[in-house]
């Protein structure tokens, strides 16, 4: 029997100079990833994702970016060598939801690098324009978490990752982080760790980012396909793709809700789930959240190398 696998693609955070460098020097399909990229953006971004400065690539409006471009390329280097390893569902941790959305053929690769250049430049800009960051509780459940921070009147704090269980992400202005922390603690969170972020992602303070991306999305061309799609709002498979452009602009601000959206696809018999992109994160949240099905990350030629060698030896 077929196994029923999901491909799940990272989100911003996972980036890292040279990233996707070694797909770039052995596939074609993925050097004109890259190429095709360079053209679309007008300069050699691909130069940025290779030798850095880290600094320059850290920045949200070119890490997203790049995370985007070298996925995909990792997915057509892997798409040429095992042809037969086909997704019945897709889905991504915040920006890898367009690469989600890209991989299970409801837009094109050269369309969804140009929304991702505006949601990455817009994001950036709101990070600028209203500062804030985010923090990541351990050992509080989300309701406690919720009823909690419900108490900080005043303050712009607020859930934004539900990633695995007793790991949530709280984002927000510096001062209602300080105020969070303090609170949390009282109310029996374990740890509270800041992160290393530009800004507070899928929370009210990327509000304008959302307002300005939302043209962009109404006018993008999406299209069915017979992949599914399980997207981070809902936590739950989409259909419709005036609901995706909805729940497009709703992740700007709205908790991406990646723990519910991983059961939903367990629970539809997803057997097997294969991460691309930089970094094995999400296997690591999989592992976390309890999934029984094998999680294997393409993250170096290596990793598709193997790969190819359990695919000559089972029916996937």
């Amino acid at each position: 029997m077929s196994k029923k696998i999901a491909f799940i693609f990272p989100g911003q955070g996972s980036q890292y100079v040279g990233m996707g460098k070694d797909f770039y020097d052995e596939f074609s399909v993925s050097r004109e990833v890259f190429d095709a990229a360079d053209k679309i953006l007008g300069r050699k971004f691909s130069d940025l994702i290779f030798s850095g400065p880290k600094e320059e690539l850290m920045l949200t409006k070119n890490s997203q970016l790049a995370i985007y471009i070298v996925s995909y390329a990792i997915y057509k280097a892997m798409q040429e060598k095992i042809p037969t390893l086909q997704p019945s569902v897709c889905a991504g941790l915040s920006l890898g939801e367009y690469t989600a959305l890209t991989v299970s053929g409801k837009i094109s690769f050269e369309d969804c690098l140009k929304l991702v250049q505006h949601r990455a430049q817009f994001m950036n800009d709101a990070c600028d324009t209203h500062p804030g960051s985010m923090s990541v509780v351990l050992g509080m459940e989300e309701k406690a978490l919720q009823e909690a921070l419900s108490d900080l009147t005043g303050e712009i704090v607020g859930i934004a990752n539900l990633n695995c269980p007793g790991q949530i992400v709280i984002a927000g202005t510096k001062q209602g982080l300080e105020k969070a922390t303090e609170h949390l603690k009282a109310k029996g969170a374990k740890r509270i760790l800041p992160l290393d972020v530009s800004g507070a992602f899928h929370s009210p303070l990327m509000e304008e980012a959302g307002i300005r991306l939302t043209p962009f999305l109404q006018a993008a061309e999406l299209t069915e396909s017979s992949i599914e799609l399980v997207m981070n709002t809902p936590g739950a498979f989409v259909t419709d793709l005036d609901v995706m452009r909805e729940q497009l602009v709703a992740q700007v601000t709205q908790p991406v809700r990646w723990e519910k959206g991983i059961h939903a696809m367990t629970a539809v018999g997803v057997d097997l789930f294969v991460e691309m992109g930089p970094g094995k994160t999400l296997a690591g949240m999989n592992k976390r959240i309890g999934v029984s099905a094998p999680t294997l990350s393409i993250e170096k030629i290596t990793d598709i190398e193997a790969l190819t060698k359990d695919c000559t030896s089972c029916n996937c």
